[in-house]
Parts: structure tokens; C-alpha cells; sequence
């Protein structure tokens, strides 16, 4: 198969490093065509804290993906999560020269790359900038200003900024594992195009994706992204619970979670007990179930709540940002026993799990639909977008030349002049590129 044809994302995680290859079929849907996992060493709370491990599993993750697909990885999209990253919320505004000229795809992004030259705190560096609503000449609540007049185009802005160490750290372990880097993007909102329906989006819906390291939260209303926060605690914290708490080695306590736990004490009965096999020939541990759900409880209530003073601190209560659509749950965290009443009861809004189905072909292995792999099939879509759109201009380009081509017989000598929308990169292209810069020149 030709290196244009599929797509690759890759999720580095605190306990797992996912590589998934796909392209998309003619119905639009993606077709999964290998997937590779491996124990993520050398990542903490999402951050690159081992160089040398994590390069280590992110090529075993690679190796096993091309073994199952028979393809050669090339280039990959990669998320970036970790408590390093913030968002902010900032407001800009450019003046055209003309007022009379129609506002067009430049000025979005002169307006926009204005925003990148925020000066952000020492070794800060802003990774996305969102356009929340444009407002042209006072107007307000614009969604798309294209193809409107104005000479003040005003715009609301979410950013998202990031640690530039860690960012420069996840660019070498990608380049070190002889791979391309095609894009970076946040981990939340890689996981909510895998999982969130547009109606969601539309109607409000916050989505909290708990993974071993963080919790991400991603909140959307009217379409657009309104706020996106990450929380240091995640699965893996649980688990470290569970092994103080019982006295156990870290696998059995992360066996004894997956499969006994439960978020919801009261559903376990006091003489329910697992025998834990002892160490060495020692005496074998007994642990109650129900002690079991306390401890889990006892952390996930304060995961939770957490998560809801973010949801609450967006202003969640007020009419105009209420969350219709209520909480999706998605992550490997997500699949803890009773988590979804345990959110609702504690948040009183309408809570499911999310899948990352939706978007897939129906003869998909049943393993990337669950919630674990929510992160990975966002970043696989990201990077199929992606690659449409170089894909697109570069055709739009082909035109473009043609055109110039048959007009210049046609004239003879007389000399063309046509513009070409395909020249013009998009932002997100734009930034990747500087980030290919920026990290070529710290090697």
C-alpha cells in the first residue's frame, strides 16, 4: 500500500504507548488496518521524564503496529497532555486597511498569529490557539466572518499553553525512534473528535477523559471549545491507593482494580473477600471487597470533584454556558465499575461512557472501540484530516498550475498572474513547522 494512503497517531500515555495505522474508507469511516501497544516507561503524570525508556516503547509500540499491518510507519501525529499544560483566555483584534475588501482566510490568520506572539511566562510556548467568536465592525457572536465587510475584526480566543522542555522532549523521543513528526495536538481534544457527536458539542457537554497519569477536561458549547483543563491524578493513583492501603506489589493491585473494583462501596457485601497470592511462600492476604470500593471511592470522589469545580468554575450554573448534553466519560479510568452513577450522583448531570465506535468501520477490532483507545483514534483522525488537506491543496495547487500553464499558450508570452488559495498554510501547519525549527535546532 502507498505511504499516502493510511495515517498514523500515536498516544503517549503515563501507563500505555498506543501506535494505531488507518485510512478511511469510502463510506468516510476509518478503517483500522494495525495497532501496536506497549508498557509506557519513562512517562509520569504525561510528562517525558525518561528519555531513553520512552523512546524504547514508543519503537516496540511502532514495531508491533507495522508487524500487524505489514506497512512501514513514516510520520506520526502525537498528543500532549501533562499538568504543564494551561489555557487561557485572550481577546485580539487587527484593523484592515480596507474596510470596503471582503474579509478573507488572511486576515483570520494575520489575526491569529498575532495571538502566537502573546509573551507567555519563561519556558512557556503557546501550542493551539482557538478562535471561539469573531466580531467585525461591533457586531457580535460571528462564528464565520468570511465573506463579510469590516475594517475591526475582533475575536475571542481559548489558548493553550504548554512547557516548552516537554514539548522539545516528546520531538526528540519521536525523532529518536526514527520517526517523522507530523503534528502535536492536545490529548483532550484529540479525545473528544473520537468520541462527542456535533449535537453534543452544540448542546454543551464536558469531557473528562481519565487516563493512568491525568484527568483531561475538554468542555464544548455551540460547537466550539469553551475551556480545557488537566488534572495530575488519574488511574494510576488508585492503583497506588489500593497497594498502601492493602499492603500489596503494584500488579496485584492493579489487577485487584480492574477486576473487582468498584466506585460505589455500597454495592459490595461484607463477607465478599479476594485471597491475594503472598510473596515467596508467605501466607496469602485476605482483602474485603467492600474495603476494597472504600479506598477506590474515597480517590475517585476526590477526581471527580475536582473535575466538577473546573466545570463549575466555567460557569456551568448560568443558562447561557449550561452543559445540555451533561458529561461524557471516556479513558481507560472510565471503565472502573459504577464510575457513571458515581459522577452523576456527584455532579447531577446526565453522565455516559464514551466509545470511539462512532467513527469506525464496522469490521473493527472490538479492542479499539473502548474507551482505552479514545486518545489514539483521535489523533489517527487528526492525522487523516491532515493528510486530506495537504492532499487537497496540493490538487488545488496541480489546478492552479494547469490554469497557468494554458494560459500562458494561450497568451503567449503575456504574463500570468494567478493566486492560489493552496499557498496558504493553515495556522496549526504553520506552528508545526516552527516546532520542527525549534526542535531541529535544540538537537
Amino acid at each position: 500500500m502507498e505511504q499516502g494512503n493510511y495515517s498514523v497517531g500515536l498516544d503517549i500515555g503515563t501507563t500505555k504507548i498506543v501506535a494505531i495505522i488507518g485510512r478511511e474508507n469510502e463510506y468516510g469511516k476509518i478503517e483500522i488496518l494495525g495497532t501496536g501497544k506497549s508498557k509506557s516507561l519513562g512517562v509520569h503524570r504525561g510528562v517525558v521524564n525518561n528519555i531513553t525508556q520512552t523512546i524504547s516503547s514508543i519503537q516496540q509500540a511502532v514495531e508491533q503496529a507495522e508487524l500487524n499491518s505489514g506497512l512501514k510507519i513514516g510520520s506520526v501525529v502525537v498528543g500532549i497532555a501533562g499538568q504543564h499544560i494551561r489555557s487561557l483566555h485572550h481577546s485580539d483584534y487587527i484593523t484592515r486597511p480596507n474596510s470596503e475588501e471582503v474579509i478573507d482566510g488572511e486576515d483570520l490568520d494575520k489575526l491569529c498569529n498575532q495571538v502566537y506572539k502573546l509573551v507567555m511566562l519563561p519556558g512557556e510556548e503557546i501550542i493551539h490557539v482557538l478562535p471561539q467568536e469573531y466580531k467585525v465592525d461591533g457586531q457580535t457572536e460571528i462564528k464565520e466572518p468570511v465573506g463579510m465587510y469590516g475594517g475591526r475584526l475582533e475575536a475571542n480566543f481559548h489558548v493553550v499553553v504548554g512547557q516548552v522542555s516537554s514539548i522539545k522532549n516528546i520531538g526528540r523521543c519521536i525523532k529518536s525512534a526514527g520517526l517523522d513528526l507530523g503534528n502535536i495536538t492536545l490529548e483532550p481534544l484529540a479525545s473528544a473528535d473520537a468520541v462527542l457527536s456535533q449535537e453534543e458539542k452544540e448542546a454543551g457537554v464536558a469531557l473528562i477523559d481519565i487516563g493512568g497519569g491525568t484527568t483531561d477536561l475538554a468542555i464544548f458549547k455551540d460547537g466550539i471549545i469553551r475551556h480545557t483543563s488537566v488534572i495530575p491524578f488519574g488511574g494510576n493513583v488508585i492503583t497506588e491507593d489500593i497497594k498502601e492501603g492493602c499492603s500489596i506489589i503494584e500488579k496485584q493491585a492493579e489487577l485487584l482494580k480492574i477486576k473487582f473494583g468498584s466506585a460505589w462501596p455500597g454495592e459490595n457485601k461484607d463477607n465478599e473477600i479476594v485471597s491475594i497470592p503472598g510473596l515467596r511462600g508467605r501466607e496469602p492476604k485476605e482483602i474485603t471487597l467492600k474495603n476494597l470500593s472504600k479506598i477506590i471511592h474515597a480517590r475517585v470522589v476526590e477526581i471527580v470533584e475536582q473535575v466538577y469545580v473546573e466545570i463549575k468554575n466555567y460557569g456551568h450554573e448560568e443558562q447561557k454556558k449550561k452543559l445540555i448534553a451533561g458529561i461524557v466519560l471516556t479513558g481507560g479510568g472510565s471503565q472502573l465499575k459504577h464510575l457513571k452513577q458515581l459522577v452523576e450522583y456527584i455532579t447531577g448531570m446526565d453522565t455516559r461512557i464514551g466509545y470511539p465506535n462512532e467513527h469506525l468501520a464496522g469490521d473493527s477490532d472490538e479492542e479499539v472501540a473502548s474507551p482505552l483507545y479514545a486518545t489514539a483514534v483521535g489523533l489517527l483522525m487528526n492525522s487523516l484530516e491532515a493528510k486530506k488537506k495537504s492532499l487537497g491543496l496540493h490538487q488545488e495547487n496541480t489546478l492552479v498550475e494547469e490554469e497557468v500553464l494554458v494560459e500562458q499558450e494561450q497568451e503567449m508570452g503575456a504574463k500570468a498572474t494567478v493566486t492560489s488559495h493552496g499557498d496558504r498554510k493553515s495556522i496549526f501547519d504553520k506552528w508545526s513547522e516552527k516546532l520542527k525549527d525549534f526542535l531541529d535546532n535544540a538537537e
